[in-house]
């Protein structure tokens, strides 16, 4: 049977990462994933600050600070790490949009109104589905030399 992860209790109580949080706010993402290099597109044209750092599910980053990942890629989730520990499944993404803010932010909220068994049923669905749906890459997502210092090994 596959590793889960524990999920937050609530948004105010992610669970805790093994090493001290870096100075930002690191999104983990599936780089083999079509869907996922989708959101990471679309948060780095919003991000115009660049507060959030990106780091791939497979890799070096991602097994420093996040627990031991299920063997089976489609059981994996989005991860969003800051100060106040790892939030996955919905919970990231909420709180990717409120670190962006504005508009964003206000989605935040009103997502944040939805009960997350019902909010993560989603999310699984189509994370269990991404792959037939948006298609998979051979090897993980390589930055541009313009994006190079937002993405983390």
């Amino acid at each position: 049977m596959a590793q889960s992860h524990p999920v937050p209790r609530s948004p105010q109580q992610p669970f805790p990462s093994p090493l001290p949080p870096p100075s930002f706010p690191i999104a983990f993402f599936d780089g083999e994933c079509l869907l996922c290099n989708g959101f990471v597109d679309w948060l780095m044209r919003l991000d115009r600050r660049q507060r959030i750092r990106l780091a791939p599910l497979q890799g070096t980053t991602a097994r420093e600070y996040l627990p031991p990942l299920p063997p089976d890629p489609e059981q994996w989730s989005i991860f969003y790490l800051n100060e106040r520990g790892i939030y996955s499944q919905s919970d990231a993404v909420l709180q990717i949009c409120r670190t962006l803010g504005g508009l964003w932010g206000g989605f935040a909220i009103i997502g944040g109104v939805v009960p997350r068994g019902l909010r993560n049923g989603i999310y699984r669905w189509v994370a269990r589905n991404r792959y037939r749906w948006f298609g998979k890459r051979d090897t993980c997502r390589m930055p541009t030399a313009a994006d190079r210092d937002r993405f983390l090994p």
